[in-house]
């Protein structure tokens, strides 16, 4: 008969940091990049041109999208993903992977969230923005993608 001994030490909980200690790039982390870029392009033009076609609520959607590709290529180019992708979330990952990067944009990320609060069914609500809160929303985007840019670009050996 085989003698069973009790362990007196708990076993230590395993966690992501445990499993993965080096992160490595997420693969396409690039086309989250691009797909920023040509909705932030695509926002930008058509409020520049004014197309009635692309109303406030509508530039609202394509900034969110161009801000959450954005996010997205410099997390997955860390090896990291936020919770979810409201911008709350957002920003906490991005503080959390590049801590005191955020900066002034924080605010206003999370100012976003106003507009559309869509995650639970009993306090769904939306609110269009006005067209003159737009050219804000477009600038915090290009600040999101220059932010973006200097996160993901190579660091210099030299």
């Amino acid at each position: 008969m085989h003698e069973i001994k009790e362990s007196t030490t708990a076993p230590s909980m395993v966690g992501f940091g445990d499993i993965r200690s080096t992160p490595e790039a997420i693969v396409d982390w690039d086309v989250f990049l691009h797909d920023g870029e040509a909705f932030l392009r695509t926002g930008i033009a058509a409020h520049t041109k004014g197309k009635k076609a692309f109303t406030p609520e509508i530039l609202y959607n394509i900034v969110a999208m161009a801000i959450e590709k954005f996010v997205m290529a410099a997390l997955m180019q860390r090896g990291a993903l936020p919770y979810n992708h409201t911008m709350g979330d957002l920003v906490e990952s991005m503080e959390e992977v590049f801590p005191g990067a955020m900066g002034k944009l924080k605010d206003g990320l999370l100012d976003l969230d106003r507009y559309q609060e869509i995650c639970d069914i009993d306090t769904f609500n939306i609110v269009a923005p006005a067209m003159e809160e737009i050219p804000e929303m477009l600038a915090l985007a290009t600040t999101m993608q220059e932010l973006v840019y200097e996160t993901t670009r190579p660091k210099s050996t030299i």
